[in-house]
């Protein structure tokens, strides 16, 4: 008797610390709050959207999804902490164009592979960019605009987050395209660089629609034009650059989440169909079309078509930003 009760014991133990850790831990995940790095600092177009969906994937996840800044490098210092995260799903990345197209074409040495170092989990929105100047330019349209440029570009300067970031290569996309050499003022974020547009320190810049809509709105600021492919239901009366005679022009920032490389694939999922719910929720879609975010179609959701779609992105702008170039070592 006393033998079997011993072989029990000893069966016992065997399965409690023979469990595989991956498997216990992917099916409790998530324990404990998780982090979403947002790569851009506070007030950024990214950042907004991830404040708009962190409440409600915290409903859905059952733990509190905690929204952290880590700004550097043109977003890339946040995509690299996550790419380097131990793969317990406990931190997850916002990613989008910045951390998985241009920074793989920026840097000669990127500090990881968006392809390789990262598990896709969804694509989840996209969002216009907007050209827009101070309120005293004197041009109303795009083709003002490049007119009056044209003639005083030597003084003039365009203002960004930063060095490589999503708005300084959407300028250097639109100035090439239109013929012009305007200097470029970096800043650490692009809440500095639009302070100092609304007080006419730099000409124009070249944002996501949601952090210039307030200032548009108020008259603080001027908008010449989208330079995304189609007209926003936020803006419905503000033409695009293409019909304003940038006919190849299209320039939109899109954004993913995405989890380290290794995470349990049960955690992928779980993340994925969190985020498809929260995507799914009426509230989250009336608040984002208020802000002129786009949430891509449910057949742009799944991991497979992002990790396809980030290789076709990567091959999109390779091409611009070589030919103009811009690096960022």
């Amino acid at each position: 008797m006393r033998f079997r009760t011993w072989v029990i014991m000893v069966a016992m133990i065997g399965l409690v610390f023979g469990r595989d850790p991956a498997v216990s831990q992917s099916a409790s995940w998530p324990e404990r709050p998780v982090t979403m790095v947002v790569p851009l600092a506070a007030g950024s177009g990214i950042d907004v959207l991830a404040r708009v969906l962190a409440p409600r994937l915290s409903e859905i996840l059952g733990q509190t999804v905690v929204v952290e800044n880590v700004a550097g490098a043109g977003g890339t210092t946040g995509a690299a902490r996550v790419a380097k995260a131990a793969p317990d799903g406990l931190q997850f990345l916002l990613g989008g164009t910045g951390t998985h197209a241009y920074a793989q074409v920026l840097y000669a040495h990127p500090q990881y592979d968006a392809l390789n170092d990262f598990e896709p989990v969804a694509l989840v929105a996209e969002q216009p960019v907007v050209l827009i100047a101070r309120k005293d330019l004197p041009a109303d349209n795009l083709r003002e605009f490049v007119a009056y440029t044209k003639d005083n570009q030597a003084k003039m300067q365009y203002g960004s987050a930063g060095a490589g970031s999503a708005a300084h290569l959407a300028c250097v996309v639109l100035n090439s395209a239109a013929g012009l050499t305007v200097t470029h003022i970096p800043y650490r974020g692009g809440g500095q660089a639009m302070q100092d547009l609304i007080a006419g320190r730099i000409d124009y810049q070249c944002p996501l629609l949601p952090i210039a809509t307030q200032q548009i709105q108020s008259g603080s600021i001027k908008a010449i034009a989208l330079l995304s492919r189609e007209r926003s239901r936020t803006m419905p009366g503000l033409a695009t650059a293409r019909e304003q005679g940038l006919a190849d022009l299209d320039i939109s920032n899109w954004s993913a989440f995405f989890l380290p490389k290794g995470t349990p694939p049960s955690i992928v999922q779980k993340l994925h169909d969190a985020t498809v719910a929260t995507m799914n929720s009426p509230a989250i879609q009336a608040r984002l079309d208020e802000m002129g975010i786009d949430l891509v179609g449910p057949e742009r959701r799944s991991g497979q078509y992002l990790h396809d779609f980030v290789k076709s992105e990567i091959e999109k702008w390779a091409g611009p930003i070589k030919a103009a170039g811009v690096n960022a070592d």
